[in-house]
C-alpha cells in the first residue's frame, strides 16, 4: 500500500514538475500584468501543457486503481468501466488548469522571459523536447522510483544502525 502511495505521489510530483514554477507559487501572489499573462497563456499553449497533462491522466488513474480496488474483482470491473467517464469529466476542467498554470508562469517570469521561452519551444530543438516530454517524464518517473526505493532501504538501515549506537532497541 505504501509503495502504491509513493508511486502516486511521485506521479503527482512529475505532473507538477511539468510546470516547475508551480511548486514555488504563492497563494497571495499579486495579479500578473496583462502583458505577462498574455505571454504566459501563449507559452502554455506552445508547450502543449494541457496535452501533456491529458497524456498523464490515464497513468494517474491506473496508479490510483490498486489503492481503490484493493483486489476486489467487482470493484475493478466497475473502476475500469468508470475510468473513461472520469477522464472525460476532467477534460472539461483542463482550461481551468491551463489558466492556473499561465498565472503561475506570469508571476514567475517577465514578459520578455516568457517570449524567450516561447521562441525556444518553437525552434526544432524545442519542438523535439516537447515531442519527447511524455517519454522523458515516464522514464524520469521510473528512475525516481528506483532511486527512491534504493535510497529508502539504505537510509532505513543506516538510521537503525545509528539509533542502535545510541542505545535504542530497534
Amino acid at each position: 500500500m505504501m509503495d502504491r502511495l509513493l508511486r502516486v505521489t511521485a506521479l503527482l510530483v512529475v505532473v507538477m514538475s511539468l510546470s516547475a514554477p508551480l511548486a514555488r507559487a504563492q497563494t497571495a501572489a499579486p495579479a500578473p500584468s496583462a502583458d505577462a499573462l498574455a505571454a504566459a497563456r501563449e507559452l502554455v499553449t506552445t508547450i502543449h501543457f494541457v496535452d501533456q497533462f491529458k497524456a498523464l491522466m490515464p497513468t494517474l488513474m491506473t496508479s490510483l486503481k490498486p489503492a481503490i480496488v484493493q483486489g476486489r474483482s467487482e470493484v475493478e470491473r466497475d473502476y475500469d468501466a468508470l475510468m473513461p467517464v472520469m477522464l472525460a469529466a476532467f477534460q472539461a476542467r483542463f482550461s481551468e488548469l491551463s489558466e492556473a498554470v499561465a498565472i503561475v508562469y506570469a508571476n514567475n517570469f517577465t514578459p520578455d522571459d516568457l517570449r524567450g521561452l516561447i521562441a525556444f519551444y518553437k525552434t526544432p530543438v524545442g519542438q523535439k523536447f516537447l515531442a519527447k516530454s511524455p517519454a522523458l517524464t515516464q522514464q524520469s518517473l521510473l528512475a525516481g522510483q528506483k532511486f527512491g526505493q534504493s535510497v529508502s532501504v539504505e537510509l532505513r538501515q543506516r538510521m537503525i544502525e545509528e539509533l542502535r549506537k545510541k542505545g535504542h532497541n530497534i
